[in-house]
């Protein structure tokens, strides 16, 4: 038979197509990045290469498998981390501000054979997540002011988000990963510039006290300052009273005779005194 297929080169490239339609009918090769569900005759029947969490790279199962031909197809999942955006939502926030908010979630399939029951397609999941992280968007930020986007209450939101997604998601074979707003916009036009306006105000509220509180400090400073230089001054002079007189007459004859206190004209001060006034006993001498 051998002999007679080698003089019928048709019926060998037959043959030979045979056994490459079997072949390709019953091996096939799952990535490392894919999931296989193995559907007979329309049910599931096993799944290859799970997602399992810790599981390291090349110990997960993936690689050359054998299948039932014509019997058993391959529907293959993706086991990366896949995105899901969200259409622009208007989102009115506690202090009556309406905003345009862009945001996205990222999520795995971890439970392939519910997903493959309950949505098929990674596609039809992305459909049935995207409203309702719009509505779990909408019932976070509608509860918050809009200063709450730029605060670090904003990780607390995003976390709620997302396990308020979560819960949906898992209905599919999903795990929400991350949810992130994009961006946060408020209308162009009046409500943009009233927006600024309060915000500018409330800041220059905040400036204001802030330099009040400083002022206030600086006094109470400055206070305590001249109190202890004038006890200091007050022990030290105290000390030796004499001193102290003859240093403060010093200081007097000084702003006296050399200048009229602005420092431009030094030296020209005329002053006419009885030698016996009480205001020169220092040029007097002491007896």
């Amino acid at each position: 038979m051998n002999a007679r297929l080698m003089r019928n080169p048709i019926a060998l490239a037959f043959a030979a197509i045979l056994l490459l339609i079997l072949a390709s009918s019953t091996l096939a090769i799952v990535p490392e990045t894919k999931q296989a569900v193995i559907v007979r005759f329309g049910e599931p029947n096993r799944i290859i290469n799970p997602y399992r969490t810790g599981t390291p790279f090349g110990s997960t199962g993936a690689g050359l498998i054998a299948r039932i031909p014509f019997m058993e197809e391959i529907h293959w999942l993706d086991k990366r981390i896949l995105s899901v955006d969200m259409d622009r939502q208007q989102v009115l926030s506690t202090d009556q501000l309406r905003l345009q908010v862009d945001a996205f979630a990222r999520y795995r399939i971890v439970d392939p054979l519910r997903m493959y029951i309950s949505a098929r397609t990674e596609q039809n999941v992305s459909d049935q997540l995207r409203p309702i992280l719009g509505s779990a968007l909408r019932n976070e930020l509608g509860k918050r002011p809009f200063a709450a986007l730029l605060s670090p209450e904003r990780g607390q939101m995003m976390d709620n988000i997302q396990s308020a997604l979560n819960r949906v998601a898992r209905q599919y074979g999903a795990e929400i990963v991350d949810v992130r707003i994009k961006r946060a916009d408020l209308p162009e036009g009046t409500p943009l510039t009233s927006a600024y306006q309060r915000m500018e105000t409330a800041r220059q509220q905040e400036a204001r006290s802030i330099r009040a509180q400083g002022l206030k400090q600086a006094q109470i400073i400055r206070a305590e300052a001249d109190a202890e230089a004038a006890n200091t001054y007050s022990e030290a002079f105290g000390k030796d009273p004499d001193f102290y007189d003859f240093y403060r007459a010093m200081q007097s004859y000084e702003a006296t005779f050399l200048n009229d206190g602005s420092g431009k004209d030094m030296g020209r001060s005329s002053i006419i005194l009885s030698p016996s006034n009480d205001y020169l006993r220092e040029f007097r001498g002491r007896r």
